[in-house]
């Protein structure tokens, strides 16, 4: 099944971060009911119908995914001396992500990436908490959170304009690259309506990126 191929190449089983990670499941339930920790971004219920030498034998499972950069996560929950320090360090992460990518050249007026950032980031550790950028970006981590967030405002605001500058669509080939190296290549039946599609593959085959 290639939903299966995909989880399998791109994510963890819960069993597998745990063990990689030398994690108890008692700790990181633990750390996802403190909400600190990611929960997982896909769960399976799968149903199995064998049938062999032995006879017939039905079974099902539940599996839950995680984004492999849950286990580096996990590995910084061990060091934290109080649960708000994880607030703070994907704060602090999320916010150098951005001025290293200003000091790169990309640049943004919108509001929630500038006045507004701090309840902009509260509302992205909400999404990190909930798994959601675990499924839609390359780690889940707040680099790549911030860089597919950073992309997304920029690509908007300029596809927004009738006609754009040779400097404009060198930004907007540049965000568009950005979108692409932090973005998740998306489950086999989420790529049509996926931010991938509508920001990476349609731009640049409507401007000629």
């Amino acid at each position: 099944m290639e939903l299966l191929n995909y989880l399998d190449a791109n994510f963890l089983t819960r069993r597998q971060l745990l063990e990689i990670s030398q994690t108890t499941e008692e700790q990181l339930q633990k750390w996802i009911e403190l909400s600190i920790a990611p929960r997982s971004s896909y769960r399976l219920d799968l149903s199995v119908s064998c049938d062999s030498y032995f006879g017939d034998h039905q079974g099902s499972e539940s599996v839950e995914y995680f984004a492999k950069g849950t286990l580096s996560w996990l590995g910084f929950l061990r060091e934290i001396a109080s649960p708000g320090d994880a607030f703070l360090a994907f704060e602090r992460r999320y916010k150098a992500r951005l001025d290293n990518l200003r000091a790169s050249g990309f640049r943004s007026d919108s509001p929630k990436l500038n006045e507004g950032i701090e309840a902009h980031i509260a509302s992205e550790w909400g999404h990190f908490l909930d798994g959601v950028y675990g499924l839609c970006t390359r780690s889940g981590l707040p680099e790549d959170i911030a860089a597919k967030e950073f992309a997304v405002v920029i690509t908007q605001e300029l596809i927004e304009r009738s006609d754009l500058t040779e400097r404009e669509l060198e930004d907007l080939a540049a965000a568009v690259d950005l979108l692409d190296a932090a973005s998740a290549d998306f489950a086999p039946h989420e790529r049509e309506q996926s931010s991938r599609r509508r920001l990476v593959d349609d731009v640049r085959r409507r401007y000629r990126l």
